[in-house]
């Protein structure tokens, strides 16, 4: 790929690893100079102590915790979003703690918007509405798949729609991120597998996107080398803190690259399967993602041979379109190894609903940098190969 003549490329949050690290969440509060924090979760983790990890970490600190919102499902809506707010107004917030996977943090970043700008969530739909800075906000995430904790995005469906929707600006972004591989020694081997499947489309998706840039490059490529090291280990052996921790650095590098580069079919392809029929997007990406590498081929096979070499397959002396393919089945091997399904009649999709997918793939943002375009009819004809 020739260098980009111009390009911009955003980093942020502050990023802590290592762990045992959510200990220093109070010393790091601090910092924030902040004194009432609200904790954003979801029910499965409060009930599973983790909450009191976070409370532990703030004793002795300045901030004290006003409150634990946990009302946040798997699928994060519009209208808990806004409870959630309210909820953390009530509290008398001025820190959001984000803990758990992309849902909870898409749910916080979407109540810290409403905290610091007020109206409803709908208002700030699409890119660059919201210009300045929000209320200080952390986040520790539990699964390792989003990066949603160094991402610019919030994606939150909205169930009168049917849709799932997104929400961008730099100004969503924590101010700190806190990566604690024991977090998530508790995740089960099926929300592995499908968080690290979700992290390897990050990766893969914006390596081979029209907006990729050397450093969004460097950290893509990095991210699928430590995907496929590491998510067998960690979904057959959730007890290995070394592949849990790559696997959390892996999302947060594939986060941060997407965040800059953008992604393609594969995401707007699986964003209508959740907003429709509550697909899990790890999974929906999991099942998508050889279809997408398949149909760009045509438009990046060097891009994608080199891929395949990091994800572990001898490309020596292969052709690129060659190369591209073994790589797309190893792809294909990994999800299967991982235990996850391969077929969209497997996940509650109807068939009679394909077409109303392929419509709804059109209006979603990440289609403008994929590699090659598509409209309704190459998308549905992706949906059926895939069902």
């Amino acid at each position: 790929m020739a260098l980009p003549q111009l390009f911009e490329f955003y980093v942020r949050p502050r990023i802590l690893y290592g762990p045992g690290s959510v200990r220093e969440i109070g010393f790091e509060a601090g910092k924030l100079a902040c004194t009432r924090a609200v904790i954003v979760t979801d029910k499965v983790l409060h009930e599973a102590g983790l909450a009191e990890k976070v409370i532990d970490g703030l004793a002795g600190s300045e901030v004290t915790v006003g409150g634990i919102f946990d009302d946040v499902p798997p699928n994060s809506e519009v209208q808990v979003v806004e409870r959630g707010a309210e909820f953390a107004a009530g509290a008398g917030c001025d820190l959001l703690i984000a803990l758990g996977g992309g849902s909870v943090m898409d749910t916080a970043k979407g109540m810290n918007v409403l905290l610091s700008e007020g109206g409803g969530l709908l208002d700030y739909e699409g890119a660059g509405l919201i210009t300045r800075p929000l209320r200080p906000f952390i986040a520790i995430p539990t699964t390792a798949g989003t990066g949603s904790e160094v991402t610019i995005a919030a994606v939150i469906r909205d169930e009168a729609q049917g849709l799932k929707l997104e929400f961008n600006s730099p100004f969503m972004m924590p101010d700190l991120a806190i990566l604690d591989p024991e977090l998530t020694v508790s995740l089960p081997p099926g929300l592995t597998a499908a968080t690290g499947m979700d992290a390897l489309t990050h990766a893969i998706e914006s390596y081979i996107s029209t907006g990729a840039q050397p450093l969004s490059d460097a950290l893509a490529i990095h991210a699928i080398k430590l995907i496929a090291a590491n998510l067998r280990q960690a979904v057959t052996q959730g007890d290995d803190l070394e592949a849990r921790g790559s696997m959390l650095l892996a999302a947060n590098m594939a986060g941060i690259a997407f965040s800059n580069a953008l992604l393609g079919i594969v995401h707007a392809m699986a964003h209508p399967c959740g907003g429709r029929y509550g697909v899990p997007h790890g999974i929906a990406n999991s099942i998508l993602l050889p279809y997408g590498m398949e149909y760009n081929l045509p438009a990046c096979a060097d891009r994608l041979a080199e891929v395949a070499a990091v994800l572990g397959v001898d490309t020596r002396g292969m052709e690129d379109e060659t190369a591209a393919l073994a790589g797309i089945a190893a792809v294909r091997r990994l999800a299967a190894d991982c235990g996850l399904p391969a077929r969209l009649s497997e996940v509650g999709v109807p068939r009679d609903g394909l077409a109303q997918l392929a419509a709804d793939s059109q209006g979603d943002a990440m289609m403008m940098t994929n590699p090659l375009y598509a409209g309704e009819e190459e998308v549905l004809a992706l949906y059926e190969a895939a069902y």
